[in-house]
């Protein structure tokens, strides 16, 4: 599919919106638009307070489409999540009730309040697009982005997400607190009603689709794409890991480099577009060994050490 200009426009418009609601934080809109571009699912790790929950939400009033929300807690079910069937006696047949992730949007609040079981039940809707119920395979809408927040792990009634889940996570993003100059306006221009509520919808679903097979369409190199891969094999070899970035990272860093390169108006993709995703999209995969973390040693400081020491591919003119 062509990149219009128009297209381009409506990326920068849903970029705006989501400005106005969230000071501040554009690296991270930008992030997060390149997610949902890349027909993954995010990770916004981040303290109580920070705004995750309302650029989910800002983000959901911008795009349309179908939106819900799940307030994980210990006593969350499988089924509240995946939906359930219920036998009817007047047909003699069971009925299958959907749950919540019959959705386009889905905002799991707080995810690593709910216990390792309930988690797992997002698993084949993250990797498949579906969910299996007494049996039975029932498609997701499309698209479906899983917009996950939790609170980092020290927190009181967290628990650990499984490896399998944070594999599925495209990226892993946190906010942070904003700036002194921000956080000002941010509290002379809040009024009683949450910012996200005020915002107008930009674009729709189909809009979200087309966009999607534009990004899809992006031309990688094979020079680039072999710098990319060796990045990810790095992080395999290197002494500090115990488990590196799996090939499904890799395609994860493949798609999301091509969505930001749609997001910088270009047809193609640079080294550049890999390099400044590499952190986010692998980073949480990693599983370092005892003694690095021991020694204070991050999976971020890996993933920007791999980078710096893979040869970045050169094109010559001639």
């Amino acid at each position: 599919m062509e990149l219009s200009r128009s297209d381009l426009q409506l990326c920068s418009d849903i970029r705006r919106n989501l400005a106005s609601c969230i000071l501040g934080k554009e690296m991270e809109i930008e992030r997060l638009l390149t997610v949902v571009l890349a027909a993954g699912h995010v990770l916004l790790e981040d303290v109580p307070g920070t705004g995750k929950t309302q650029l989910v939400k800002a983000l959901a009033r911008s795009i349309g489409g179908q939106f819900r929300r799940i307030q994980c807690n210990p006593d969350l079910l499988p089924t509240d999540i995946t939906g359930v069937s219920i036998y009817h006696p007047k047909e003699e047949t069971f009925i299958f009730r959907p749950g919540p992730i019959m959705t386009n949007l889905l905002l799991a609040d707080e995810i690593n309040r709910a216990t390792t079981k309930t988690q797992s039940a997002l698993l084949e809707a993250m990797e498949e697009g579906r969910v299996t119920v007494d049996g039975e395979t029932y498609e997701l809408p499309q698209p479906f982005v899983l917009l996950a927040t939790q609170n980092p792990i020290e927190f009181e009634g967290t628990y650990v997400l499984p490896e399998a889940q944070l594999d599925r996570f495209m990226m892993k993003l946190s906010l942070g607190y904003p700036d002194e100059a921000d956080e000002y306006r941010m509290v002379l221009n809040r009024e009683i009603d949450q910012p996200s509520e005020r915002l107008p919808q930009i674009a729709d679903i189909e809009d979200v689709l087309r966009l999607q097979q534009i990004a899809f369409a992006v031309h990688m190199d094979d020079a680039v794409g072999e710098y990319l891969v060796r990045i990810v094999r790095g992080t395999r070899e290197h002494p500090s890991v115990l488990l590196g970035a799996s090939p499904r990272a890799a395609v994860a860093l493949m798609r999301a480099a091509k969505a930001a390169a749609l997001l910088e108006e270009r047809d193609y993709v640079i080294p550049d577009d890999v390099k400044k995703l590499a952190q986010p999209v692998l980073a949480h995969r990693l599983l370092l060994q005892p003694e690095a973390r021991m020694n204070g040693v991050r999976p971020e400081d890996i993933v920007e050490e791999t980078v710096r020491q893979t040869r970045v591919p050169v094109r010559l003119e001639r």
